[in-house]
């Protein structure tokens, strides 16, 4: 009895299913390396080069494959500040729920005494504690937090504040708050973006009134905008899933004279409503994204309608048809993120020809957007599902590698690469569970994905919203059987997309030799012939050789018959 109790509480604790889930994304892996290779070749600049390493920790989430990174570790150094911060923290991505030896894989990383090493290294190794450990930390936390408390670079504190939050998510934990609180107080813009950030992912869906009136409070009181930026998203998520319990809040933000609080109101819309269609939520977001004077509150607005709409995708591309074609490109931006977090791995035909000619806008970033939403809506597809899906990845391909093309688009075409192939071509990315319930960290991921406008090592949080396509059974020992399905489809319908081949090589045709008149007429000395026109220019022909018949049936023949049979 005890022994089945102890079961009982590991699988509904958590570690069962992260384990199984680990094993499965490690033992089905379909990784593109030429992809990865022709992404690193196109990448001429700084941007390309950490969206290479982003785009390679989505490909390999979960996976523990690190090898491209191990094979090219000369490249990859020549990441330098922020851009060595995400190098390392990919490794957390990489190493999802693989938190047995988390510690281990991450201690040439991490602080030590003396601080003698890199503080983008070492900041970016406790975020990438926090992504490994993320919403299931109890394990790391102390030493989170220890290492938060001693750290004095704002770097370090920087990603202790992110991984800290990450791993505390739903805890709603007082002593973790006032720690993360404590750091936002410092008033240092680059500790109170991610303080901000990991009060609120600690208090998600708590609605409580003492957070929301430190962080708004706090938030009036501020000079620095991306503490304002932290703490608009920690807002958001607090209001998560209160309905109308949230509004009062919501109309005080919305009332405000501070556009980024505006915008945090646009955003707790989306998270107190997220998933429910409700017509007084989407009205609202309708009303600002065509109304208010700044763009980014419109932007926010447009994206948020995403997030409630997830339920009912197909109602979504008629929701937002209108917007795409707006004169703002800020709202066409929101358009093309919403319809990517809707309609994410559904292949919808509606939102791909939304999408399609966003992708020649004018305007770099709407271009951007349209990439990024067109790989979210394509995960997990293939051709006999869905037939623009080659069409789409010529066209990233065709994108990244142009060199006439601007930078923030050539980002959005690599990081579309990487989704694309998320999880080793065995996640899609979906807010809801197998059972049909939100998924809470998929959520968070995606919300705080869209944040990469402002951040880019946010583009990490993306991975919380991979979810692996396959199922657990479980017998009475709640063990895994030896079980086999029979399935009527064809192998095509749930065929994984293809590995790209590389190029063949095409033989070089032999050229006849060309002889001077000069060389001829030598020629015709030493031989004795004839005399030699001195104009012309002769060609030497090939003597033809007589073959002998051949009893049997030649190799050339042979294969011409082996290809009609």
């Amino acid at each position: 009895k005890q022994w089945y109790q102890r079961r009982v509480a590991i699988t509904a604790g958590g570690e069962l299913p992260i384990s199984l889930q680990s094993q499965f994304l490690i033992r089905k892996i379909v990784s593109d390396m030429l992809v990865l290779k022709n992404c690193k070749e196109a990448s001429r600049n700084a941007v390309c080069h950490t969206a290479t390493v982003i785009a390679n920790s989505f490909m390999h989430a979960g996976t523990t494959c690190d090898s491209f990174l191990r094979d090219n570790l000369e490249w990859l150094a020549k990441a330098t500040n922020w851009a060595k911060f995400t190098a390392t923290a990919s490794i957390g991505v990489i190493h999802h729920g693989h938190e047995a030896n988390a510690l281990k894989l991450m201690s040439s990383y991490l602080p030590k005494e003396p601080a003698n090493g890199s503080p983008y290294q070492e900041g970016g190794a406790l975020y990438a504690l926090g992504m490994i450990h993320a919403n299931h930390g109890a394990a790391i936390i102390p030493y989170l937090k220890e290492q938060l408390k001693v750290a004095v670079n704002e770097t370090v504190k920087h990603g202790g504040c992110l991984g800290l939050g990450l791993a505390a998510m739903t805890s709603r934990n007082s002593e973790i708050y006032e720690q993360l609180k404590d750091n936002l107080f410092q008033d240092d813009a680059v500790i109170g973006e991610a303080a901000g950030l990991g009060m609120g992912l600690v208090m998600i869906g708590s609605l409580d009134s003492t957070a929301l009136s430190d962080m708004i409070s706090y938030a009036h009181e501020t000079q620095h905008e991306k503490i304002l930026r932290g703490l608009a998203l920690g807002i958001a998520l607090v209001c998560y899933g209160h309905l109308e319990a949230a509004d009062p809040t919501i109309d005080s933000l919305a009332a405000d004279k501070d556009p980024v609080l505006r915008m945090s109101a646009m955003y707790s819309v989306g998270m107190a409503y997220a998933g429910t269609g409700n017509n007084r939520a989407i009205r609202r977001l309708l009303h600002v994204a065509v109304s208010d004077v700044n763009d980014d509150v419109r932007r926010a607005a447009v994206i948020s309608l995403g997030f409630i709409l997830f339920n009912s995708a197909e109602q979504c591309p008629n929701v937002v048809s209108l917007l795409a074609e707006s004169y703002n490109s800020h709202v066409r931006y929101g358009a093309a993120l919403a319809l990517g977090i809707c309609c994410a791995g559904t292949g919808m035909k509606e939102a791909l020809t939304i999408l399609e000619p966003m992708i020649n806008d004018p305007v770099n970033y709407v271009r951007q957007g349209a990439l990024l939403a067109s790989a979210m809506v394509l995960v997990q597809q293939n051709d006999h599902l869905c037939p623009k899906l080659k069409h789409f990845k010529e066209l990233f391909s065709k994108t990244m590698s142009d060199k006439h093309e601007d930078v923030m688009v050539k980002f959005g075409a690599i990081l579309a690469q990487g989704i694309l192939r998320a999880g080793g071509s065995n996640c899609t990315i979906s807010m809801r569970t197998h059972y049909g319930h939100t998924n809470v960290p998929a959520v968070v991921g995606l919300l705080v994905f869209t944040h990469t406008w402002f951040w880019f090592p946010l583009a990490h949080f993306l991975c919380l919203s991979f979810q692996p396509t396959f199922l657990i059974g479980l017998n009475k020992d709640l063990n895994m059987p030896n079980m086999q399905f029979k399935s009527s489809a064809r192998p095509s319908t749930y065929a994984i997309v293809p590995v790209l081949e590389p190029p063949k090589e095409k033989e070089k045709e032999k050229v006849s030799t060309a002889i001077l008149s000069t060389t001829a007429k030598k020629q015709a000395k030493t031989k004795g012939t004839a005399n030699v026109s001195g104009s012309a220019m002769e060609v030497d022909t090939p003597a033809k050789v007589e073959k002998k018949p051949s009893s049997g049936i030649n190799a050339e023949s042979q294969s011409v018959l082996f290809s009609f049979f």
